[in-house]
């Protein structure tokens, strides 16, 4: 009786991070504290539509994170926000007024008026 083998394909990351996300990923980790070993992606609760999105440095690397490794550097999506994030693509846009991460998330059937929260 023979072992059957079987072949899995890659699985796809569960964000998709654009050029110029990648490009400020770099950046921050340029400007990243010595002992910042990447930049992570959370959904804590928060705001007036119950989710927020939170990025920040992480020193260390938890089992349940995805570890998404760009061309800026490591990435990681909190594991408790995975499911809230699928799919989504997130872009860093700079304009004459603000600067920021933003995102565009297949999942949110909602957000704030101000654009700070969103609800799943």
């Amino acid at each position: 009786m023979s072992q059957a083998t079987t072949t899995r394909r890659p699985r796809p990351a569960a964000i998709t991070l654009t050029p110029a996300a990648e490009q400020r990923v770099a950046k921050l980790m340029a400007q990243a504290p010595a002992d910042a070993i990447g930049v992570k992606l959370s959904t804590p609760r928060r705001g007036c539509s119950g989710l927020a999105y939170s990025v920040d440095y992480v020193t260390t690397e938890d089992k349940f994170d995805e570890k998404i490794e760009t061309s800026g550097g490591t990435f990681y999506v909190d594991g408790g926000s995975i499911l809230y994030l699928i799919g989504s693509t997130m872009d860093w846009v700079e304009d004459d007024f603000t600067a920021g991460f933003t995102f565009a998330n297949p999942n949110a059937k909602g957000a704030c008026g101000c654009g700070e929260s969103f609800t799943v």
